[in-house]
């Protein structure tokens, strides 16, 4: 039922998306200039709550605009309605609706849908990751020479820990490539599912990667802070690798 509800939930948000993409709406401000807030964020992030909630209407809900939505329940919704709302704004079709469910602090499902691509990632706990239906995993790159990595960077850089350039240009003069796609819940599928072999970024918020990060652990990878840690959606570092070039990273990560 869970499940049921989740995938409800995530069509109902990308259904605003669609219909709202390349359209005419409103755009506000939040922290930044560039930190934005959209119409369709408000809207998808209104369907995706009503549709939980006529199933579950004592759940918890943590959401990205509204914020919390306390109760005694040991099930917490963590939705990012439109995650990418910046490349959303300017008409670039990396964009997604991020959903994770928590029950007792443990991640035990996740759904990042990205409908203008027409991919819906998936992955329960214990049960895999997939991508439109098909199993997923990670890459098998054992040489971090031989890497295709991602990042992402906080609106505000003296929010960002590790001193993201510098470590950015220690990837660059290895001639390693890095792409900054501007979504990190499609950062971490396109790790899940191979197209990238390592993703790193250093100040996010909970909804950004509670569904992506159980979707690399069910594809098989790894996913930490800087430290090496146990990662938490509720911290702000994250490394998500295949798992075979993790340690390689941490350390060129943690070298600034």
């Amino acid at each position: 039922m869970l499940k049921t509800t989740l995938l409800k939930a995530t069509q109902a948000g990308a259904k605003v998306l669609q219909e709202y993409f390349n359209g005419t709406f409103t755009i506000s401000h939040k922290s930044t200039v560039n930190d934005l807030v959209t119409e369709a964020d408000k809207k998808a992030e209104t369907a995706i709550i009503q549709a939980i909630q006529a199933d579950y209407p004592d759940h918890q809900i943590l959401s990205e605009e509204i914020g919390a939505i306390t109760s005694g329940s040991s099930i917490k919704w963590i939705i990012d309605p439109i995650d990418g709302t910046v490349n959303f704004a300017h008409g670039i079709p990396i964009c997604c609706v991020s959903i994770g469910v928590e029950q007792d602090g443990e991640m035990i499902l996740g759904a990042v849908y990205n409908p203008l691509m027409n991919e819906l990632f998936f992955a329960q706990k214990g049960f895999g990751a997939t991508l439109n239906d098909r199993r997923i995993s990670v890459s098998s790159k054992t040489n971090m020479a031989n890497a295709c990595l991602v990042t992402g960077f906080a609106y505000q850089y003296d929010q960002a820990t590790a001193n993201p350039l510098a470590v950015l240009q220690r990837f660059i003069k290895q001639g390693l490539p890095v792409r900054r796609l501007g979504s990190a819940a499609i950062d971490l599928c396109w790790v899940a599912c191979g197209r990238f072999d390592g993703f790193w970024e250093g100040h996010l918020n909970a909804w950004d990667s509670a569904a992506g990060y159980l979707i690399v652990q069910e594809a098989g990878g790894k996913v930490t802070d800087f430290s090496g840690n146990a990662y938490s959606p509720y911290q702000k570092q994250i490394l998500a690798t295949n798992g075979h070039i993790h340690h390689d990273l941490l350390k060129e990560i943690n070298s600034i």
